[in-house]
């Protein structure tokens, strides 16, 4: 089900798969939505219930003037204690990831677990994407094209306009994001006490193994532990391999105690 709610003047959206689950809130990369998780949703009820927000500028939420770190990470404080829900699990994906293990950092006495998935601790953003994404096209068929292989991964953001079809991303907004989150992050990761789990693909040109072995070693020497899983995907794990994602993420959650 979607819902909104207002933060500091701007509205946000997010898709609430409902259920007497526990509840794990989601957040998505760049070029994506909330929607994006909504497989993983279904395969992970009725034990869990998973809550997506649409991130600043992204799906059914408002632009944005900034899209610095600070902001998104007050965006996540703000989605939190609107659903009044107390501490949670939290997932993120890519920029999303960044956002939750930040947001972890921040606040850790509101996430009781975290999941990453495919996304570094030093990020050097690629917007290169933006360069050659097809815009306004003809109709949803043109639109898919013009994506090619791509296609799978930003249908959830397709729109049709009064011009043609387009996504529910801003290309402008999408590079502001990219530029802001390039930067290292090993303060805010090494930082996060609750139990990690970081999940990597295995033919991911974002993290290599090398980066995500060193993100638990770490972990290991500062914080509460961080465990690394490998699966036969590229960057969005949940998208290539989405049996093998929500398999590792229900395990990983249902390890974890209840209160």
């Amino acid at each position: 089900m979607r819902e909104f709610f207002t933060a500091e003047q701007r509205q946000l959206s997010f898709l609430d798969s409902g259920g007497p689950g526990r509840p794990l809130l989601a957040f998505h990369g760049h070029y994506t939505e909330a929607s994006t998780f909504a497989e993983l949703a279904e395969a992970l009820a009725p034990q869990w219930r998973v809550i997506a927000l649409d991130q600043r500028g992204h799906g059914e939420s408002d632009r944005a003037q900034s899209y610095q770190r600070a902001d998104y990470v007050a965006d996540i404080a703000a989605f939190h204690r609107h659903l009044g829900i107390g501490p949670v699990a939290v997932l993120g994906h890519s920029m999303g990831g960044v956002n939750a293990y930040q947001y972890a950092a921040l606040q850790a006495d509101q996430v009781t677990s975290l999941i990453v998935e495919d996304v570094g601790a030093v990020v050097d953003a690629d917007w290169s994407m933006t360069t050659w994404l097809p815009l306004r096209q003809p109709s949803r068929q043109a639109l898919i094209e013009g994506l090619g292989e791509v296609a799978p991964y930003l249908e959830c953001t397709f729109r049709q306009f009064d011009d043609g079809w387009g996504y529910s991303f801003d290309i402008d907004d999408t590079v502001q994001s990219h530029k802001a989150l390039t930067g290292a992050y090993w303060s805010d990761w090494e930082s996060v006490s609750c139990p990690t789990l970081l999940i990597r693909g295995a033919d991911s040109v974002v993290l290599t193994q090398d980066h995500a072995l060193e993100m638990t070693a770490r972990r290991a020497r500062r914080a509460g532990r961080a465990e690394l899983v490998e699966l036969p995907a590229g960057h969005v794990v949940h998208g290539d391999a989405p049996d093998e994602f929500a398999a590792t993420v229900r395990a990983f959650l249902d390890q974890l105690p209840t209160t």
